[in-house]
C-alpha cells in the first residue's frame, strides 16, 4: 500500500493495553475514595497555562517544561505538576471557594526528562491539598491521607519520610553557605542515597563548607534512630539557629498531631536527610518511599505558604501531597499487590441466532442490576465464543439455549473451571451477584 506511515510513539510516552488500564483505574479509584473519605473535593484545570503562570516556582522542574508559542503567538506550556495550577486557581476563584479549601486532582502532567524505569515524560499524579490553614494539624491531615492512600492500594511497605525546609536551611548555614545559595546544599544532601556519604562530603567541601562543618552536616543527616532521637539530635545541633528552632518545633507539633489522628506509627518517620527539590516549599516536606523493590520515591509533598501569594501579593498557607501513579503501578505489578480483573465484562452472553431477542432482554435485566454484560456479536460456534470470552478474562458466560429458555432457564458456565450449571432465569441476577461477590472476596 503506497503512502503508508510507520506506526510509532514519542520517546517517554506509552500506550496502555486494556489490562494495564484496568489496574491503573483501580489504583486511581481507590486513591479517589481515600481522598473523598478525608473530605477532599474534585477539581480540574487546563493542561495548558501561560508561561508566566508556570515559571519561577519549581526550580529544576521548570527546565523540563514543554513550552511553545501557539497560533496566537502566546507563550504557553504544558503543566509539569498540579500544584502551580491550583495556586493560580485559588487566586482566580478566591471569591468562589471557602477556606480552608480541600481539593484533589487526578490528571496527567508532562516533563521532558530522560525516560527510565518508573519515569516517563507523560505521567499521572494524584494530588490532595489543603489551602488556608497554617497549623501543622493541616500537615498531619495531609500525611494521614498519604498513609491511608498507600495502604488502600496495597503498598503497606511504603513509609512517609518527613523533614522541614527550614531545617535544611539551618544545615546550609551550619555549612557556612548563605541563604541565597542554600538550594545548592539541598541538592547535595538529596544525593546521599545515590552517591554515598563520602561523595556528599566532597561536594560540600567543593561548595565552600569547611571540613568541620561538612562532618557536622554528615553526622546529622546519616544518624538513624526514633523520631524523638532525631529531633533531639537536631535540636542539640541546630536549635541555636533560628530556622532550625522553628523547624524542630513544627516537626514536634506535626508528630504530635499525627499521633492524635491515629496515623500508624510505622507509616511515617523523621528523616533529616530528606530534601525535596521543588523551590516553593516553605515548611514541612515529605516523601513516600518504597525500599523493596528499590524504586525510591512514589510520591511527595509539603507545605508551600508562599506559592498562592505569587498571584495575590499576600501569602495564603497551603499544604499537600502528590502520588505518582507510574511508579506505584510498577511496584503493584511486580509484587501482585492488587489483583484486578482482566476485563470490564463480568459475564459474556453467548450469541445464538434463535434466542437473540430473549438473550438481549436478559442482558438488559442484568445490566440494570449492575452486572457488566458483554453481548457476543459473533456468529461462530458456542465453543469458539466461549474460548474468546475466556481469553479476554471474562469469568462467566451465559448460554441462552432454546430448550433451557423454553423452560424459563439458562446455562451459566464458569470459564476458569469449566463447570456449567442450569439456573432459573428469574434467579439469574441473584446467583451471578453471589458468584461475583464470592470471587471478589477471594481476591481481597
Amino acid at each position: 500500500m503506497s503512502g503508508s506511515r510507520k506506526p510509532q510513539i514519542l520517546k517517554g510516552f506509552r500506550d496502555y493495553l486494556p489490562e494495564q488500564m484496568l489496574l491503573r483505574q483501580e489504583v486511581m479509584q481507590r486513591i479517589r475514595r481515600v481522598f473523598e473519605s478525608h473530605g477532599f473535593e474534585p477539581l480540574d484545570t487546563p493542561v495548558l497555562e501561560y508561561m508566566e503562570i508556570l515559571t519561577g516556582k519549581a526550580g529544576e522542574n521548570e527546565k523540563l517544561m514543554y513550552h511553545f508559542q501557539d497560533a496566537g503567538e502566546r507563550e504557553i506550556g504544558l503543566r509539569y505538576d498540579l500544584t502551580v495550577p491550583l495556586a493560580r486557581f485559588v487566586a482566580m476563584h478566591q471569591n468562589d471557594i471557602a477556606l480552608p479549601f480541600k481539593r484533589y486532582h487526578i490528571a496527567p502532567v508532562w516533563r521532558a526528562e530522560k525516560p527510565q524505569r518508573g519515569r516517563f515524560r507523560e505521567f499521572w499524579q494524584c494530588d490532595a491539598d489543603i489551602v488556608g490553614i497554617e497549623s501543622t494539624l493541616a500537615d498531619a491531615e495531609a500525611v494521614s491521607t498519604f498513609v491511608d492512600a498507600y495502604r488502600a492500594i496495597g503498598l503497606t511497605n511504603a513509609v512517609v519520610a518527613i523533614n522541614h525546609r527550614k531545617l535544611l536551611e539551618a544545615l546550609a548555614l551550619m555549612a557556612g553557605v548563605p541563604g541565597d545559595r542554600a538550594a545548592g546544599v539541598f541538592r547535595i544532601i538529596d544525593k546521599l542515597d545515590k552517591i554515598g556519604a563520602d561523595k556528599v562530603r566532597t561536594e560540600l567541601l567543593d561548595f565552600g563548607a569547611s571540613e568541620t562543618a561538612a562532618d557536622a552536616v554528615l553526622r546529622i543527616i546519616t544518624t538513624r534512630g526514633t523520631n524523638d532521637d532525631l529531633l533531639d539530635l537536631a535540636e542539640s545541633e541546630l536549635g541555636g539557629i533560628e530556622q532550625g528552632r522553628i523547624a524542630i518545633n513544627e516537626l514536634r507539633s506535626l508528630v504530635k498531631h499525627l499521633q492524635a489522628l491515629g496515623v500508624p506509627a510505622d507509616g511515617y518517620r523523621i528523616d533529616l536527610a530528606l530534601a525535596r527539590g521543588i523551590d516553593y516549599y516553605t515548611g514541612p516536606v515529605w516523601e513516600a518511599q518504597v525500599e523493596e523493590p528499590k524504586i525510591g520515591s512514589v510520591g511527595g509533598g509539603g507545605r508551600y505558604d508562599g506559592l498562592v501569594g505569587t498571584f495575590l501579593g499576600r501569602d495564603i498557607p497551603a499544604t499537600g501531597i502528590s502520588l505518582g501513579i507510574e511508579r506505584i503501578v510498577e511496584v503493584i505489578q511486580e509484587f501482585d499487590l492488587l489483583p484486578t480483573s482482566r476485563s470490564t465484562a463480568q459475564v459474556a452472553m453467548v450469541n445464538i441466532e434463535e434466542t437473540i431477542s430473549q438473550a438481549g432482554e436478559i442482558a438488559r435485566e442484568l445490566r440494570a442490576a449492575g452486572i457488566n454484560i458483554d453481548q457476543s456479536l459473533s456468529s461462530k460456534s458456542i465453543g469458539q465464543q466461549l474460548k474468546y470470552a475466556d481469553r479476554r478474562g471474562i469469568p462467566y458466560a451465559l448460554i441462552p439455549g432454546t430448550e433451557e429458555l423454553a423452560n424459563n432457564q439458562i446455562s451459566l458456565k464458569n470459564l476458569s473451571t469449566g463447570d456449567q450449571i442450569t439456573i432459573d432465569r428469574d434467579l439469574a441476577i441473584g446467583k451471578i451477584q453471589q458468584l461475583l461477590n464470592d470471587q471478589k472476596g477471594d481476591s481481597e
